[in-house]
């Protein structure tokens, strides 16, 4: 995954909180909106950034979509930002 697209996804604060929200564990994306008060289309458009960046999982049950954080790829944008500061990967 590129780092430019993970960046530019962390950039945004809205993207940031839904990360924040994703912290607590797998949640719908109905749930997922209706806890950050946005509307589905909106939720949307930001989870698809996040999909693209892999910073999400995306797993279906039934009529259910759920999202979870791709911890691994956090890994990967630390180890880029920390070799950035001067320190070893």
């Amino acid at each position: 995954m590129a780092i430019s697209e993970i960046l530019a996804a962390l950039a945004d604060e809205t993207r940031r909180n839904i990360l924040l929200k994703l912290k607590e564990g797998k949640i719908s994306s109905g749930d997922l909106a209706i806890e950050l008060g946005m509307t589905p289309q909106a939720l949307s458009y930001h989870l698809s950034k996040l999909k693209k960046a892999d910073l999400i999982y995306e797993t279906h049950y039934k009529n259910f979509i759920y999202y979870e954080l791709n911890l691994s790829i956090l890994d990967e944008a630390i180890l880029w930002i920390n070799h950035l500061r001067g320190g070893q990967e």
